[in-house]
């Protein structure tokens, strides 16, 4: 006879403290104390053949009270589940809204003081504020014993609440620190016809950014009595000993020198105008994901048995563009480190790349470091450019390039006539064993004017081996 486990206890309690010897004997059964004649024993143990032995109708009815027993606590738990989950569930809530609140506040903080507009001492009062608010905050709510004790967007929560309060730490720092500096400033007029100051300027000039290299701040701490034992100095990369060995002459050389007066036109011939800033953004985005991602090392890494399909080069490059147009518009204002956003993301080798791939360049075995070597020497020529003549000149670079290299692809005036060649061709093909997502034609066509990664990878690497986009 099968016992089920949650019956053990209930068997167990109804056992004799003291059996007698016709129990031990299997002569009578050990619950009901009856002989058993004629009826087979169930053992109970230690072994088959020796211990306690019971009837079948006593084991069933134990078996029947405990299986009602358990039913019965299970009824009871999910009922206590339900009500405390009912009570948990508002005290969580506002828990996160109070997190999500004082991390709002944070980023707001942190924007303030990264901008002109408010006054140092304002800003101060706003850390001031916030920190007052931060220590507030109760601590997290302890959750029910039913409750999962690992919340994790709590956790998550609180994780982007100390990362903004961070954040803003670092930007009142920063805006605080380079007040004091500029406010001690000597007056130097003498400076102004150069810095075309409006008139009725003081003299004193503001330093937005002051950099002090990398071994003074070590310097600086024995004033004050603090050594720090300073690391080995690392080796030059060739890259900055090119830089720091070129001679006077080599400075004053431009890297593009004629770009300024050629890409225009070139850019003119096929349909773009070097004036239309968005434009010329749009191209450069083109070109510098052709010439630093899509060339060079990933034709090894595409051609490899396990490496990423036409479908999924072509969704990851969809993103890389929207990541190189961003990158190069913040560029305009913040300086060329700002590539160095789509850096991160274009030799990301722990990336799952777009349209739903599950791709990365961490699971290739060859190639990867050349990649990422090429991705950087690439994005470092373009602010080179940058830095020497100019944003728009870095611009025209890249747009040139893409120009010549790859006018129709996504971004590229050429890229609506493009997708509409190849509606003309999807319309008369047979459809039949393609992705879902190429079903409606006008949505497919929708998504390759807008956001061809949004179609999958899937669906253009059928669209791929169709050629229908040349």
């Amino acid at each position: 006879m099968h016992i089920p486990n949650y019956a053990y206890a209930m068997i167990r309690s109804a056992l004799p403290t003291v059996p007698t010897s016709r129990q031990v004997g299997a002569l009578d059964c050990c619950l009901c104390d009856k002989p058993f004649e004629d009826r087979p024993p169930v053992p109970l143990g230690p072994t088959p053949e020796s211990g306690l032995f019971s009837c079948h109708p006593c084991l069933t009815r134990l078996v029947a009270r405990a299986r009602r027993a358990r039913d019965a606590a299970l009824t009871q738990d999910a009922e206590r589940a339900r009500t405390e989950s009912a009570a948990w569930l508002p005290v969580r809530e506002r828990h996160l809204a109070r997190l999500d609140s004082a991390r709002q506040a944070a980023e707001a903080v942190a924007g303030l003081a990264r901008g002109g507009d408010t006054e140092p001492l304002q800003v101060a009062w706003l850390l001031v504020s916030l920190v007052s608010a931060y220590a507030w905050l109760p601590e997290a709510p302890e959750p029910p014993t039913s409750a999962e004790r690992e919340d994790s967007e709590l956790r998550d929560e609180v994780f982007r609440l100390d990362l903004a309060m961070i954040i803003a730490r670092e930007a009142v720092a920063e805006r605080l620190a380079y007040h004091l500096i500029n406010e001690a400033q000597p007056e130097e007029p003498e400076m102004c016809e150069e810095l075309e100051c409006p008139e009725g300027c003081s003299g004193r000039h503001d330093s937005s950014h002051i950099d002090c290299g990398p071994d003074a701040v070590f310097e600086d701490l024995t004033k004050h009595g603090i050594t720090v034992e300073q690391p080995e100095p690392e080796p030059l990369s060739p890259r900055l000993a090119t830089l720091l060995g070129r001679t006077e002459a080599e400075e004053k050389h431009s890297l593009l020198p004629d770009i300024e007066e050629q890409a225009p036109v070139v850019l003119a011939h096929f349909g773009i105008d070097a004036d239309d800033t968005d434009a010329l953004v749009s191209a450069a985005a083109v070109g510098l994901v052709a010439d630093a991602w899509r060339e060079g090392p990933l034709d090894v890494i595409h051609a490899a048995d396990d490496g990423p399909s036409d479908g999924e080069i072509f969704a990851q490059s969809i993103d890389l563009y929207r990541r190189a147009r961003a990158a190069l518009a913040a560029a305009r204002e913040d300086g060329p480190e700002r590539l160095l956003a789509f850096v991160a993301v274009a030799s990301d080798v722990d990336l799952l790349w777009a349209g739903g791939s599950r791709f990365a360049l961490r699971t290739m075995s060859e190639s990867v470091a050349e990649f990422v070597q090429h991705v950087d020497d690439q994005v470092w020529f373009t602010a080179e450019v940058m830095c020497e003549q100019g944003w728009r000149a870095g611009l025209l670079h890249r747009a040139t390039s893409a120009a010549f290299k790859v006018p129709t692809h996504f971004g590229m005036p050429g890229w609506p006539g493009v997708v509409a060649s190849a509606m003309d061709r999807l319309a008369v093909l047979d459809r039949s064993g393609a992705p879902e997502a190429l079903t409606d034609l006008a949505a497919v066509e929708a998504a390759l004017v807008e956001a061809p990664d949004r179609l999958g990878a899937d669906a253009l690497d059928w669209i791929s081996r169709q050629a229908l986009l040349g």
